[in-house]
């Protein structure tokens, strides 16, 4: 991923820059997606929960499958697998989806900020991040079999509901 885009100039957030990197794709401006995500960096408005990378992923997963009405619900199961896919595959890389245990600081309090601060922890692991949730999404958005194992699933639960 090239950090050198007028995105890094912004100092956009984690979920920011991976919602962003698709808006267009699926018919967002970069404005709008940069709203849309302004609360979910720094683990969810600073708090630093799930990981604002992750948290931008799943909204373009919910982007790709989601429901477009109330009455989808195979489109939201398909989405919930997918959403836990990612989370399997970035976890299994990462060791967590937690924005402190990946920064290795608590960014919620003043002096864990202050320290990620200091040290730019996030300016040296937050990239990678961000790199790293926007390959999960392409190889999320490309493994068929997902949609398939969830199809099976969605027949048995008919074929169980006699």
């Amino acid at each position: 991923m090239d950090n050198s885009d007028s995105s890094t100039k912004l100092r956009l957030n984690c979920s920011q820059k991976v919602l962003g990197h698709y808006a267009e794709q699926y018919g967002l401006s970069k404005d709008l997606a940069i709203k849309l995500a302004t609360g979910l960096g720094g683990g969810m408005g600073r708090m630093a929960g799930t990981c604002g990378a992750v948290s931008g992923a799943y909204l373009v997963l919910g982007l790709e499958y989601g429901p477009s009405d109330n009455q989808s619900f195979d489109a939201k199961d398909i989405t919930y697998t997918k959403v836990r896919e990612f989370h399997q595959y970035f976890s299994e890389k990462h060791g967590s989806c937690t924005c402190h245990k990946l920064l290795g600081c608590d960014i919620s309090t003043p002096e864990g900020y202050a320290v990620a601060k200091k040290n730019n922890i996030m300016g040296q692991k937050c990239p990678i991040f961000i790199e790293e949730a926007i390959n999960i999404v392409e190889k999320v958005l490309n493994n068929d079999k997902i949609a398939a194992s969830s199809n099976r699933h969605s027949d048995n639960t008919i074929n169980n509901g006699k």
